[in-house]
């Protein structure tokens, strides 16, 4: 916008002197090429960078040797999750790992904002609450996919709630809020014969992972890609790091993470030992909190990835997000 004014001469006569007022002239300065540009590709995992290029020159100045360029970079989230039970051991992980890929990160748990000081933390919108009956007005608005992570010991009738009936309401809030993703962290069948998977902890994860599969199709790579909806199941077997249960910290690192390499040496000569039933429970290698973690944010931002995934597929997922 180029702006100008000028006070035109005037003068007052009086006999016998003649006074002029001077002329008073504003200077003027014209703003040219001011432009708003987005880079052609935007990182897939990391805030999208908006930048502005503005160059000034006074109207009596070449504007080509006096453009002075002038950039304003902005961070804009890309992506937004909300988190169930965030506050959680694996839940924790999850929000951590989004972070700092700079992912927008809400959790909801009954505990809230965990008494961690780590600086990601700060990072996070901690919410209070329960599946059961929280306002999903609070939580779910904006979010681009939810990540599950409820589930629990106890009777059966708590285990069927806290690992099915949770799950599946939350499944269903997701849908009706159109949240395109739901990932569910579920768990491995460690090979039982079914009439050992009918307890309440089974039982509930296998219809929190069908109720996620029927609301959250996946028709194949082209419709996922095409309408950016897809469901994503996470089976790991035993996972480990260092979780902290009423204030104290227990390094289950310090048995999973040896137990993993040792199973992974003999890989070879223990997989015809695969159809035996029951042989996980002994042969199916732990799995770090942080590959997990790490497999659940590909699955936020990866349209290839999408389905029920084992545990050598989460190890290989979180090996990409890490590379």
């Amino acid at each position: 916008m180029m702006t100008s004014a000028m006070w035109s001469s005037a003068s007052v006569s009086a006999p016998p002197l003649s006074v002029r007022r001077p002329t008073l002239l504003l200077a003027r300065r014209s703003f040219r090429s001011c432009s708003l540009a987005r880079p052609p590709q935007l990182p897939a995992l990391s805030s999208s960078r908006l930048r502005v290029r503005c160059t000034s020159a006074a109207s009596d100045i070449n504007s080509d040797s006096s453009s002075v360029p002038i950039d304003v970079v902005a961070d804009v989230k890309t992506e937004k999750i909300v988190v169930l039970g965030g506050s959680g051991f694996v839940g924790s992980a999850i929000c951590k790992a989004a972070v700092s890929k700079g992912i927008e990160v809400v959790s909801l748990s009954r505990s809230g904002r965990p008494t961690a000081t780590d600086a990601w933390v700060d990072q996070v919108t901690w919410v209070t609450g329960d599946v059961f009956y929280v306002n999903w007005d609070e939580v779910l608005p904006g979010a681009t996919a939810v990540v599950s992570t409820l589930g629990g010991f106890g009777n059966e009738e708590q285990m069927k709630k806290i690992n099915g009936e949770a799950n599946i309401l939350a499944v269903g809030a997701a849908k009706e809020y159109g949240v395109p993703k739901f990932i569910l962290i579920s768990v491995h069948d460690y090979n039982l014969p079914q009439f050992l998977l009918t307890s309440g902890y089974f039982t509930g994860k296998r219809s929190a992972e069908s109720e996620v599969l029927s609301n959250y199709p996946n028709s194949g790579m082209a419709f996922c890609r095409e309408t950016n909806k897809k469901s994503v199941v996470l089976r790991p077997a035993f996972i480990y790091g260092k979780r902290k249960v009423d204030g104290y910290e227990i390094p289950l690192d310090l048995i999973g993470e040896p137990v993993e390499k040792l199973l992974s040496a003999v890989e070879n000569f223990t997989k015809p030992l695969s159809s035996i039933p029951g042989s996980d429970l002994l042969l199916a290698p732990p799995v770090s909190v942080d590959d997990v973690a790490n497999a659940a944010v590909a699955a936020v931002s990866d349209p290839d990835f999408f389905g029920v995934f084992t545990i050598e597929q989460i190890k290989e997922a979180a090996a990409k997000v890490r590379s």
